[in-house]
């Protein structure tokens, strides 16, 4: 069981596009909870800085990690490797800190298969539609829009795994959104009511995948 003062391990997927980054970042600044930063192969965007947005480490780097078991998850998405390492989570868990994963479905079913000693809320984001996806996705620099086309065929995959999360949520608008998560979440952790359609998000998946 956990214990009282243990920290919440909270986890946001979304397909490629759908602003789960965002999100993140909100939570984070709004609620004071800790982002866990994970390691990648891939090469730095613009703006992005190493151990603030990701450790950005070589193939070679992340396969001896991987060696010594250090990863409590790790995925291959779009030909880099993408993983969050174990010690700095439970740190945080054991000091009471809450932990924010931005990982995708391949991770959180690996945290979740480990049945950590911790409390777990699991969220998917989705788009409010595949046009809005495709926009956003187009409107990132250059070497992104190359590959709209790809991260749009992926999105039919990954849409699948909504059902293998505990809450889906669809961001329509930013706010709303960081709303919607922040009162699931208060809900879960203080045992309120929850605020949840689950009929709603079934048919909007259906309208998603036709």
């Amino acid at each position: 069981m956990p214990l009282e003062k243990d920290g919440v391990m909270i986890i946001l997927s979304s397909p490629s596009g759908a602003g789960k980054t965002t999100l993140v970042k909100l939570l984070s600044e709004k609620k004071n909870f800790e982002v866990s930063i994970s390691h990648t192969t891939r090469e730095p965007r613009s703006k992005e800085n190493h151990s603030k947005d990701y450790y950005f480490v070589s193939e070679e780097e992340f396969k001896r990690l991987i060696k010594n078991e250090e990863f409590l998850e790790y995925a291959k998405v779009f030909k880099n490797y993408y993983g969050t390492t174990r010690t700095p989570v439970i740190d945080k868990l054991n000091k009471g800190k809450n932990v924010l994963f931005d990982i995708d479905w391949q991770g959180a079913d690996q945290i979740k298969n480990k049945k950590l000693d911790y409390k777990l809320i699991t969220f998917f984001i989705l788009p409010p539609s595949k046009q809005v996806l495709f926009q956003r996705l187009s409107s990132r620099d250059m070497e992104d829009k190359l590959i709209a086309e790809e991260r749009m065929k992926q999105f039919e995959r990954d849409v699948l795994h909504w059902i293998n999360y505990d809450y889906v949520v669809i961001n329509d608008d930013i706010d709303t959104c960081f709303n919607k998560i922040n009162n699931l979440i208060d809900a879960e952790i203080n045992n309120g009511s929850k605020d949840y359609d689950l009929n709603f998000i079934r048919n909007h998946v259906e309208k998603l995948t036709d």
